[in-house]
């Protein structure tokens, strides 16, 4: 990229642009030189710097929200900050309700402005509210708003509700535009892993990652991969769960690509590496609101459940408990990651044998499909849950879990060893 003269501005667009792409890394660069030489801008504009600055830089997204709060008032005819509070400041920290209410005042203020409606559409999505996404988009379409989330939705809304032909159409749609293209590819593989088929997800997840490559985005790439190395890790397959998350550190470290790889590093038993990644992030993002409340308190709960610590694995777990509902920084560009400190909570319940505490946990899970979506962590609560429930007695509902699960494993990989598990624990209730 040539270079950008010392317009404060100028650092803080190129730095959101980065950010959005999910290259976090390039993007702290220009963002911590547009905070810089913030009191060079206009007013609005050191608002503009300054919010970049706590979401993208410290990771601060409670001072965001203040100094988003702060804009609104001092400048009540900018949709500008109502659209931003509804973005990492509030769905990412699980507020949908909230961050739906500013898109409305955002809209209201501007009807054109395209990010609120993408905004606005997502929370809808992560709330359920499927009908009411799909007419947040096609109003968006009517009047020609275009941007790159906005294709997206659709295939959300579809594959919750289950539409094939709906959801065919939509992944049409989808990559016939090149900034899409390996979004598709990722989101094909986390669906495809989900239910059970591995070895298709493994090729076309191995799609996506080379187009980002391609292009220049290597982080990007790197949490595509750590994507994958999370659902072997699920899945069992400690070794490609290892490997894939040393590939994904080597193609672009990150915040969000070191949580993801030092997640699955921990359930594929490699604490000591795992370890190391957390030390890295609680050392570069001191303030970091997904760092030190949500990622920190998950991996130090999976290293006390590794050491069979059950009761201090659940008190690692107190501090996350504010965002359980959260989708994390992960999941904006990733889309996975969404609810793992529940998932992990789960897991120490049943392991301390607490089976109608696990049983609430995993079901919290299965409640809030529009958060998961295409996370394979949604056919592992699954069977947790169903294991949970066993071990509480009430075979009849165990049943019915176990029943689920394999329906929706129909067609995964024969030779999958969870899948055996699985329906050989189904059996013996039977």
């Amino acid at each position: 990229m040539a270079e950008i003269p010392d317009f404060a501005l100028a650092h803080a667009n190129v730095g959101h642009r980065y950010s959005g792409v999910g290259e976090s890394a390039l993007g702290r660069q220009s963002l911590l030189k547009a905070y810089q030489l913030r009191n060079r801008a206009s007013d609005a504009e050191r608002f503009f710097i300054e919010t970049l600055y706590d979401r993208d830089f410290t990771g601060n997204l409670e001072r965001e929200r203040r100094t988003l709060e702060t804009w609104a008032e001092s400048y009540p005819r900018d949709p500008s900050p109502h659209t931003l509070l509804a973005g990492l400041a509030l769905s990412s920290t699980g507020q949908h309700e909230l961050a739906i209410a500013e898109t409305d005042k955002a809209i209201a203020l501007d009807p054109d402005h395209t990010p609120a409606y993408a905004n606005k559409a997502l929370n809808q999505v992560r709330l359920n509210r499927l009908d009411d996404a799909r007419l947040t988009v096609r109003r968006a379409a009517e009047r020609k708003l275009e941007s790159a989330p906005m294709l997206v939705i659709p295939y959300f809304v579809a594959f919750l509700k289950g539409a094939d032909d709906e959801l065919a159409r939509a992944t049409a749609v989808a990559r016939k535009s090149p900034r899409d293209e390996d979004t598709i590819s990722h989101l094909e593989a986390l669906a495809m892993a989900r239910s059970g088929q591995l070895r298709d997800a493994r090729r076309t997840s191995a799609v996506a990652v080379e187009i980002a490559q391609r292009t220049g985005q290597g982080e990007r790439a790197g949490l595509f991969e750590a994507g994958r190395a999370v659902w072997e890790a699920f899945y069992g397959n400690a070794a490609a769960a290892r490997q894939s998350a040393s590939k994904a550190l080597a193609l672009g470290r990150g915040r969000d690509v070191d949580y993801a790889a030092a997640f699955a590093l921990a359930l594929a038993g490699d604490l000591p590496q795992s370890r190391r990644l957390a030390e890295d992030l609680a050392r570069e993002f001191p303030e970091s609101t997904f760092v030190q409340s949500m990622y920190l308190p998950t991996l130090r709960a999976l290293s006390l459940l590794n050491a069979h610590d059950s009761a201090a694995a659940i008190q690692a777990l107190q501090t996350a408990s504010r965002y359980d509902l959260a989708l994390g920084g992960v999941g904006f560009i990733g889309r996975f990651g969404g609810l793992y400190p529940i998932y992990v909570r789960g897991l120490t319940y049943l392991a301390a044998r607490q089976p109608a505490e696990a049983v609430g946990e995993f079901q919290r899970i299965l409640d809030h499909r529009g958060i998961v979506i295409v996370d394979p962590m949604d056919a592992m609560a699954r069977l947790q849950l169903a294991r949970a429930l066993a071990l509480s007695g009430d075979a009849v509902k165990a049943k019915s879990a176990y029943n689920d699960l394999l329906t929706l494993w129909k067609n995964a990989d024969p030779d999958m060893p969870v899948l055996k598990q699985a329906r050989a624990e189904y059996a013996r209730l039977r």
